[in-house]
């Protein structure tokens, strides 16, 4: 199988999602847009996979790829392709499918708890987490869920959490694929921000990694092999 990866910022970890891709010996074609790399013009390989960034997802006029990021997405679900949207690529995700993106109004940071709706519950793909799970966050947007798309996780921070369209098309607001060594690279390459974000955190880093930090891991890497698994 072929996947495309797209990264939104310099610094763009595969984390867990790139174990799963690892394992199923994905050949793997990375984008990065932000840097003035071209996205592909058409539908090109077997996935996609969408990953965060500092920017919002209506962030067009800083970076005019975007548009043209979201209709891909849009593409590769009509072609029943599966596509994956993690934080910023979440938010696109939404808006390519006509839905609102709200700034500044959802911030949230750390490995915080979301649940499964009933029909997370019953996903071929969320299915394989518990009803309530500890996940990473790190964002201050969020939307509205597209027309159609199925609602599949909730907090009281952020009501969409995930969602899928069609088969094989996620989007999650959540970091799943941060496992702890990600979150801390994190940390030490952005420590301002995370502060901003929760001041005096990462004073609790270590307790929290070995806690929930632990199953968080866990969590994600069962979500990323059950995403993969739906590759054709």
């Amino acid at each position: 199988m072929r996947v495309a990866i797209v990264e939104n910022m310099p610094v763009t970890h595969h984390g867990l999602v790139g174990v799963a891709l690892h394992e199923a010996a994905a050949l793997i074609d990375v984008y990065k847009p932000w840097s003035g790399q071209p996205l592909p013009a058409t539908v090109n390989a077997n996935a996609m996979v969408v990953f965060g960034g500092e920017q919002s997802a209506t962030d067009d006029h800083i970076h005019p790829y975007l548009p043209d990021l979201a209709r891909l997405m849009a593409d590769y679900t009509a072609m029943d392709r599966p596509v994956l949207g993690i934080c910023l690529g979440s938010q696109l995700l939404a808006r390519a499918f006509g839905s609102e993106n709200h700034l500044g109004t959802a911030p949230e940071f750390g490995w915080v708890d979301v649940q499964l709706t009933d029909e997370g519950r019953a996903d071929p793909v969320l299915s394989v987490l518990p009803e309530i799970f500890p996940i990473f966050q790190w964002h201050s947007d969020t939307f509205t869920l597209p027309e159609g798309a199925v609602h599949l996780a909730t907090n009281p921070a952020a009501r969409y959490q995930a969602f899928r369209i069609g088969r094989a098309t996620y989007g999650t607001q959540f970091h799943f694929e941060a496992s702890r060594a990600v979150v801390a690279d994190w940390l030490r390459l952005f420590p301002e921000a995370a502060d901003r974000m929760a001041p005096g955190w990462a004073s609790r880093h270590d307790d929290l990694a070995a806690t929930l930090g632990q199953k968080a891991d866990a969590h994600g890497l069962a979500l990323a092999r059950a995403w993969v698994g739906l590759i054709r």
